[in-house]
């Protein structure tokens, strides 16, 4: 008997289970994309179109620039030239077969079947997207405040400049208003500095030279706590003393211009790689109207806050380098959604922070973002933000998203008018309030009269045959292709067994009727508790079309089924003659 080698067997059962799990990923990746493209392709000519494929891809919240979509636009853009597109022309005009399609779509499959199945932290992008315009536009026509005018740079700012731009944790994103115009960061800087330091020398370290407290005075005040150190790092004194640590102590052999760049790389890859740039003349201008922060400097160096060896005035500037870097709102966005995301950039899903650095970030950007305004904000809106005298408002719900908006009027504390307001009006709608603090003063479960736009269409199967039935109701064909993109079983019916079909004929949504009978296969001719046909309900409220469409397709279907009977009894007479002529021809023994 052989001897049983216990190292060898968990070798092969390792080596099975690999087998199995690479197997069943790759079954799964072929079904997802044979099911997409029978979702999408035309009838007639069995084609794909990309333009319609794209467009439906959009509504889920992922751009075509998405980089985690490379491969796959590089693959179209490939079989554009490859069967003869030209370099001018839009890629979006071909149309694919199923093994063209397949090859395409195959780097890039599990990111765009997620989007398809709901499976992105916020599954009804379109829904939420429809609040966010309306919450813009209510805000838009909001016309107090200020422009900041203590530089010409930032007083000559459009007051009407309106801008919000979302990114979820899965890289969903929208934008609406004046989203790609550039202003400089100012204080919104603040939180991502102060990320770096705590990246690169520990929480420890960092708060040996600054606190973690709100001052409760001016945040350019001429104060610091207790222990002689800045308060917090959101405020000018702390986010000076924070750039003295990345002067002095990470790289400190890099020269000022060397570090400029370090920290710049470190803000673009926050935002994934998104456009950001530098204002000069911001920066002059800044340092030329600078006495305020000029004096904290020197205060602070009475009291020796700085490391050793530290160079005030290489400090001093590099903080209003940092002040002056430029971005819009949706580079913004995606740096706060990589503070939501945990440090982890959605877009690029490079890994920039540590978990324990943003939780840090976090907890003072709650706490003390928002100026003298922070306690107020913290109790109204409870989510964690930064405000910059730019009008820029970078606001982070942590496990969910982030959001930049921008517009330069300013209220008498410093903050943005229409991004305060905005902010009110997201929390009013949603139960996004103190999402950081696990949901305990707004929770989800007893907070019946707000919305969770994290929540699942189909947690049960009520819901799903309601959402379903409203779909069919509501003539939504892209919502349909969804709950079949999901699983869902299209010949649900509530407890009238009224099905989908039933509704989206009784409304005359033929687009409804043609996907229910020829993508989902439903049969066309259920009956309810009334005993009432689909083609009946049409016939009821007046749409010949979809009468003409049932009866064409039930007429088509009984050809159908009676040339298959044919055929079987035709197959049943010939296999009865070949044994009948067998047994004749075969000599009894």
């Amino acid at each position: 008997m052989d001897s049983f080698d216990l190292g060898e067997s968990l070798i092969e059962c390792s080596n099975f289970r690999k087998w199995y799990f690479r197997t069943r990923d790759q079954d799964q990746a072929t079904n997802a994309e044979d099911v997409l493209f029978d979702m999408f392709k035309n009838e007639d000519t069995g084609l794909l179109a990309v333009g319609k494929f794209l467009a439906a891809l959009r509504t889920t919240g992922l751009r075509n620039d998405d980089p985690r979509l490379q491969e796959f636009t590089d693959n179209l853009r490939k079989e554009h030239l490859k069967t003869g597109g030209h370099e001018g022309v839009s890629h979006e005009t071909q149309k694919l077969s199923r093994d063209q399609f397949r090859r395409i779509i195959n780097p890039n499959i599990v990111l765009i079947s997620r989007a398809f199945r709901h499976q992105f932290i916020i599954p009804d992008w379109s829904g939420f997207t429809k609040h966010i315009e309306d919450f813009y536009w209510k805000c838009k026509s909001n016309s107090e405040g200020k422009v900041a005018s203590y530089i010409p740079q930032l007083a000559r700012m459009n007051p009407d400049y309106w801008g919000v731009s979302v990114c979820t944790i899965d890289g969903q994103r929208f934008s609406i208003g004046d989203t790609s115009i550039p202003f400089t960061l100012q204080s919104c800087s603040k939180p991502l500095t102060y990320a770096i330091a705590l990246d690169r020398l520990g929480q420890e370290v960092v708060h040996q030279y600054v606190g973690q407290e709100p001052s409760g005075r001016n945040f350019n005040e001429l104060v610091l706590d207790y222990n002689k150190k800045p308060h917090n790092p959101m405020i000018n004194a702390g986010a000076i003393l924070v750039c003295s640590l990345l002067k002095s102590l990470i790289k400190p052999e890099m020269t000022l211009a060397e570090k400029f760049d370090f920290t710049m790389n470190y803000f673009k890859r926050l935002a994934g790689g998104e456009n950001m740039g530098f204002n000069n003349a911001v920066f002059l201008s800044e340092r030329e109207a600078a006495d305020r922060n000029y004096a904290l400097g020197f205060y602070m160096r009475e009291y020796n806050c700085y490391p050793d060896k530290s160079n005030l005035r290489e400090i001093m500037d590099f903080y209003f380098q940092c002040c002056s870097m430029e971005a819009n709102c949706d580079t913004m966005a995606v740096m706060a959604a990589t503070l939501a995301n945990g440090g982890i950039c959605p877009i690029t899903e490079e890994k920039v922070l540590k978990p324990d650095s943003v939780r840090d970030v976090l907890s003072l950007m709650h706490s003390c973002g928002m100026y003298d305004y922070s306690g107020q904000f913290a109790f109204k809106v409870g989510i964690p933000a930064k405000s910059g005298v730019s009008g820029s408002l970078l606001v982070v719900i942590p496990n969910v998203m982030g959001i930049c908006t921008w517009s330069p009027p300013l209220d008498p504390l410093g903050n943005s008018c229409r991004g305060v307001q905005f902010c009110e009006e997201l929390v009013s709608e949603f139960n996004f309030h103190s999402t950081y603090y696990d949901h305990r003063y707004d929770n989800l479960k007893h907070a019946t009269n707000k919305k969770d736009p994290r929540r699942h269409k189909y947690e049960t199967k009520g819901l799903s045959i309601v959402n379903l039935l409203f779909s069919a109701a509501s003539g939504d064909v892209t919502a349909m292709r969804r709950h079949r993109l999901s699983g869902m079983d299209m010949t649900l019916s509530d407890y009238d067994g009224r099905t989908a079909l039933h509704l989206a004929s009784s409304e005359g949504h033929l687009d409804c009727v043609e996907f229910l009978i020829e993508q989902c296969a439903v049969p066309h001719d259920p009956k309810d508790r009334w005993g009432k046909r689909p083609i009946d309900e049409a016939e009821t409220f007046g749409h010949m079309q979809v009468v003409e469409y049932l009866n064409n397709y039930a007429l088509a279907r009984k050809t159908e089924i009676e040339n298959e009977e044919k055929e079987n009894n035709n197959n049943d007479e010939r296999n009865s003659r070949t044994v009948a002529e067998s047994a004749i021809q075969t000599p009894l023994p």
